[in-house]
């Protein structure tokens, strides 16, 4: 259910679900309310007068004030539409402050149901179920040939399955008589229309009911599960859990780097599979399952990700010509890499391009149909590893570009995933410069997620706090801008509002890494819409991928110059692309089947060593780039904010 609020006195509303938070509401809407302690109403600095319906408490509020209609914004879940009034702020003097409205509001990309399209439910595995007569001696045939006649009076496809050898044989006769010739066939579809069934497993008793496939994205830091009903194509369950190998690199160089040592291939292949192993255990935990009990799993990663699931050394990724032992993965049976999985059970892993964009982006852009597509677009998975295609029905030209850990917390003094207490969202008051912060979970902040630098860079950049080299003022009347033990630094929270009991603190040095990842992101934007004789001006639609992407702030995101800045109309988000890709492929057989032509379409340009990539990386390196041109929105907000 959706709830109207309306904040005033700047007469600015925002649509929100019922049961979200005011201040998270005024956070997306663009509106400024003092809260310093991350949403979780110790600091009491978020006092609103509310008019309307709201659950609520008197946490760190006087009686007088809860009388009078005051609620604190962090603790006061929306019920109904309402109207909310933030107080004024005062000077040292005692004056108001000049409240100053965003003139552009946060903005979010749109949906991306109308690229994805619709799909059927066709799956690669399917069940049939069969009684059939016991042997006797004028009908002695042998018991597979029994299974195939059963098979034929039900079978509308004319040629015989062909079937698993020797495990299902092995297996097979023990399984008929103990089921009393009632058992149930799991077929697997071929990967290429016409190919023939193949029976993989025969089960006791009638269990066409029980028909699971679980999706997985094999991240460099997290790894997703979804679990799907293919009889329907419901997603039942979903579980999430950090990737095991990153107490051995943080990223896919360091990995590589480490499966070189003696063993090392083998504990990291160890590791991912304990991972998976952990998000299956969960899901079936969830729905009283067993593991046993999924028919198919369909997997996609980047290629060093799914070199390593596999065994397969990943050495030679990362030297020149930088070649990929394999781009079309084999069909593998999930329990031989150690999955917790039935014997039977497959994996298929989504094909990689090359070296550094791996099946996670075919899957991604096979999701949202762009190899179908007459529009011109820019598809990017932001992350330690950007990747990004551009193209369409006719071409894709596809890179990937090392944009180092900022985004995910990494190389940041108090970087930090996105779990609680990771500031996330972030704006500053124009004349005290007095923050207020939004945190994961709404919990004292003890960090800074990817999402939090970015929006914290950004609205520092246009409250002229840091000028556009992310160099801190000097100048500035403020005892949260101050020179500490490497530089300049602006404090997000004291002490004594943060969980970790001190400081937390924006540095030059955590700016800079942030202008590093973000110019080589821009940068490989810029340099592929140029190896076609394209510029961002001939853009349709930018898609927008990856989890990471889902969280982003449009308007915070161009304005540090990450995000190209185009008519906001052309921006959608998809989320987890390549999880989504793998759902599409499990439920339906055709569009499945269409994932080899994305990958065969999809060109791939290596940035290391391009000298126009240099140069743009170079030019990116400044808020949000050297030539203002191209960012004529930015230019003139920061204009306007002098």
């Amino acid at each position: 259910m959706k709830h109207t609020i309306t904040f005033l006195p700047d007469h600015i509303t925002a649509v929100v679900n019922k049961g979200d938070t005011l201040l998270n509401a005024a956070a997306r809407a663009g509106v400024y309310v003092h809260a310093c302690c991350g949403g979780d109403g110790v600091c009491g600095k978020c006092k609103v007068l509310v008019k309307g319906e709201v659950r609520s408490d008197k946490a760190n509020l006087k009686q007088e004030d809860w009388d009078k209609g005051f609620r604190l914004a962090c603790r006061s879940v929306v019920e109904s539409d309402v109207e909310v009034t933030i107080p004024e702020l005062t000077t040292k003097g005692g004056k108001a402050l000049k409240r100053k409205p965003k003139t552009t509001r946060a903005i979010s990309a749109k949906a991306l149901d109308s690229l994805v399209g619709t799909w059927s439910v066709d799956p690669p595995v399917s069940k049939l179920y069969l009684e059939l007569p016991s042997p006797t001696i004028e009908d002695n045939i042998a018991d597979m040939q029994r299974v195939m006649r059963g098979i034929r009076q039900h079978w509308p496809d004319p040629r015989d399955p062909y079937y698993d050898l020797p495990q299902l044989i092995t297996y097979l006769p023990k399984t008929l008589r103990e089921a009393d010739w009632k058992v149930t066939l799991l077929f697997l579809r071929g990967r290429h229309k016409g190919d023939p069934f193949r029976i993989i497993d025969i089960e006791a008793g009638d269990t066409t009911g029980k028909l699971y496939g679980l999706a997985i994205d094999i991240g460099t830091t997290t790894c997703s599960g979804v679990l799907l009903d293919l009889h329907s194509g419901e997603v039942l369950a979903e579980s999430s859990a950090y990737n095991g190998q990153i107490s051995f690199g943080e990223d896919v160089i360091s990995r590589i780097i480490y499966a070189a040592r003696p063993g090392g291939l083998k504990t990291l292949q160890a590791k991912v599979v304990a991972t998976i192993n952990s998000i299956i255990e969960d899901i079936c935990r969830q729905l009283i399952i067993s593991p046993s009990d999924i028919a198919y799993m369909m997997a996609a990663g980047n290629t060093v990700m799914s070199h390593l699931l596999l065994g397969i050394d990943p050495k030679y990724l990362r030297e020149a010509p930088y070649v990929p032992s394999v781009s079309e993965f084999p069909l593998t049976r999930a329990a031989e890499l150690g999955i917790h999985a039935h014997p039977s059970t497959r994996l298929f892993l989504y094909p990689c391009v090359a070296s550094y964009v791996g099946g996670d982006i075919v899957s991604g852009a096979h999701a949202c149909q762009i190899a179908k597509s007459d529009k011109v677009s820019l598809f990017i998975d932001i992350g330690t590893n950007g990747e990004i295609v551009v193209g369409g029905k006719d071409w894709l030209v596809c890179a990937a570009c090392s944009a180092g850990p900022a985004f995910e917390g990494g190389g940041i003094q108090y970087g930090m995933r996105a779990s609680a207490g990771a500031i996330e969202k972030f704006q500053i008051h124009p004349e005290t410069l007095e923050p207020m912060l939004v945190t994961v979970g709404q919990t004292k902040p003890s960090g800074i997620c990817g999402s939090g630098l970015i929006a914290i860079v950004a609205e520092l950049l246009e409250n002229k706090v840091i000028d556009q080299q992310g160099k801190f003022r000097h100048d500035l009347d403020t005892p949260r801008v101050r020179q500490g033990s490497s530089g300049w630094e602006y404090v997000l929270a004291w002490k004594h509002n943060s969980m970790i009991g001190e400081d937390i603190i924006l540095t030059e040095v955590d700016i800079d890494n942030l202008m590093r990842a973000k110019g080589a992101m821009y940068a490989g934007y810029q340099t592929l819409l140029e190896s076609v004789g394209l510029s961002f001006a001939d853009l349709d639609q930018v898609i927008l991928a990856g989890n990471f992407g889902a969280y982003l702030d449009l308007e915070q995101a161009i304005c540090i110059g990450l995000l190209p800045d185009i008519d906001r109309e052309h921006f959608y988000y998809l989320g987890n692309a390549s999880l989504l890709g793998c759902q599409i492929s499990m439920c339906d057989m055709s569009r499945f089947r269409e994932r080899e032509g994305v990958r065969q379409l999809m060109t791939n340009m290596e940035l290391s060593e391009n000298q126009d990539f240099m140069q743009h990386y170079m030019a990116a390196l400044f808020l949000p780039h050297t030539d203002m041109r191209l960012f004529p929105t930015v230019q003139k907000k920061l204009e306007e904010s002098i």
